[in-house]
């Protein structure tokens, strides 16, 4: 009897140890997640004699059932599982638990990944009055080894696959942040002669944005300049942004009148975002041969203007809506000025101001206007904004994309 009783231990344990090779080459050879639940289900069912068995696994959403034989889960009663089966971080004899799946099963079995359990797995017997030890109790620990092996599997691939698709997307985020750097003017291509010098800052909350400015030569003696800002971030706002910037430099010209254009461009972007966004707006004309600048402001951070002859500021708020607000922009004012040498523009989007520090405080408008009115060239007073926003968000993350156009008038 010994040796017989030996001999079938022998023979269980060449059985376990041939399961457990057969189902590391089957995570190996890579097979489905429903290919391996399978092989784990016939042999709970057809080797070990279990009567039911049931899985549940959590796919970083969810709870959901991925394996059911034996016993047919009613998906109602998921949600009300969840609550009771996470009562249990150990391998636990489930006796006279009131609920209508746990209280028809022998034993749960939990399976963690690190410190975190990912699965639950279900098993009990159909034959209660069967006689010897119960299968369920004799193979609990072969179960669970299984059960670890499989469902820790399925979850790395799940982690892996999760890791390949944000890869994938840090690589198409950075092919975009490049491209879009090529729509924004570089420090290079910047006008800087006898009648004006432009200096910018541009930076993108996260890789590509949704800030906008250019400086196109319209003339012999005429400049246009814009700054945008798209409502929202990220890459829906980069795209409308993208298109709003192809068409910005396929209307502007000398010829072309700034209402006619923000009125086009108002069409353009309602068609494209189908009022689901809007952009904001500051677009101008500077002919330097008069001195006068023409400009609309639609919905946009009003741009500072120092006198440098008074030493004083104004603030450019003529104009209209947002762009994309409204299918058609029901007026549009247009601001005309003439400068002086010397004075200088500062246009900025809401990124600019709306920057906190650690104590929860903005940068604000008043900041800004304190750097405007030092004496400073225009190429200095960009680079000063950008040195005091970093010194006072200290330790915080920008929230925003930010840009600073500026240009001083000779």
């Amino acid at each position: 009897m010994k040796i017989k009783a030996s001999l079938r231990r022998l023979i269980l344990s060449n059985f376990k140890l041939d399961v457990l090779l057969a189902i590391s080459q089957a995570i190996n050879e890579n097979l489905t997640n429903d290919e391996l639940f399978h092989k784990f289900e016939v042999l709970l069912r057809n080797d070990l004699n279990i009567g039911k068995v049931v899985v549940f696994s959590y796919n970083n959403i969810k709870w959901e059932c991925v394996l059911e034989s034996g016993y047919k889960v009613n998906s109602a009663t998921i949600g009300n599982l969840e609550t009771e089966m996470l009562k249990y971080r150990e391998i636990t004899n489930i006796i006279s638990v009131n609920h209508p799946v746990l209280d028809v099963f022998d034993v749960i079995i939990p399976v963690f990944h690190k410190d975190n359990i990912i699965a639950y797995v279900l098993i009990g017997d159909i034959e209660e009055e069967r006689e010897g030890v119960s299968p369920t109790i004799k193979h609990l620990h072969f179960i669970q080894t299984l059960a670890n092996l499989i469902i820790v599997a399925v979850e790395n691939k799940r982690l892996n696959q999760n890791n390949l698709r944000q890869e994938a997307m840090k690589k198409e985020i950075e092919l975009a942040s490049k491209m879009q750097a090529m729509l924004i003017p570089s420090s290079a291509s910047l006008p800087e002669n006898k009648e004006i010098v432009v200096a910018a800052y541009y930076h993108p909350h996260s890789g590509i944005g949704g800030d906008y400015y250019d400086v196109i030569k319209l003339g012999e003696t005429e400049y246009g300049f814009c700054i945008a800002d798209v409502s929202g971030k990220g890459i829906s706002a980069a795209l409308l942004m993208s298109n709003f910037q192809a068409n910005v430099r396929a209307l502007f010209s000398s010829k072309i009148s700034l209402k006619l254009m923000v009125t086009r461009l108002n069409y353009t972007v309602m068609n494209n975002a189908n009022g689901e966004k809007f952009i904001t707006l500051f677009i101008a004309k500077y002919n330097a041969a008069t001195h006068t600048l023409e400009y609309i402001n639609a919905g946009h951070n009003p741009p500072v203007l120092y006198k440098a002859s008074a030493k004083s500021i104004g603030f450019l708020t003529l104009g209209c809506t947002g762009i994309g607000m409204l299918d058609s922009i029901p007026g549009i004012i247009e601001g005309i000025i003439t400068v002086e040498k010397n004075d200088k523009l500062l246009c900025f989007t809401d990124g600019l101001v709306e920057t906190e520090n650690e104590q929860g405080e903005e940068f604000g408008d008043d900041n800004v206007t304190a750097c405007v009115l030092k004496d400073q060239s225009i190429s200095e007073m960009v680079a000063d904004l950008k040195i005091q926003l970093d010194a006072f968000k200290g330790s915080n993350a920008y929230i925003d994309d930010i840009s600073i156009l500026g240009m001083e008038f000779f």
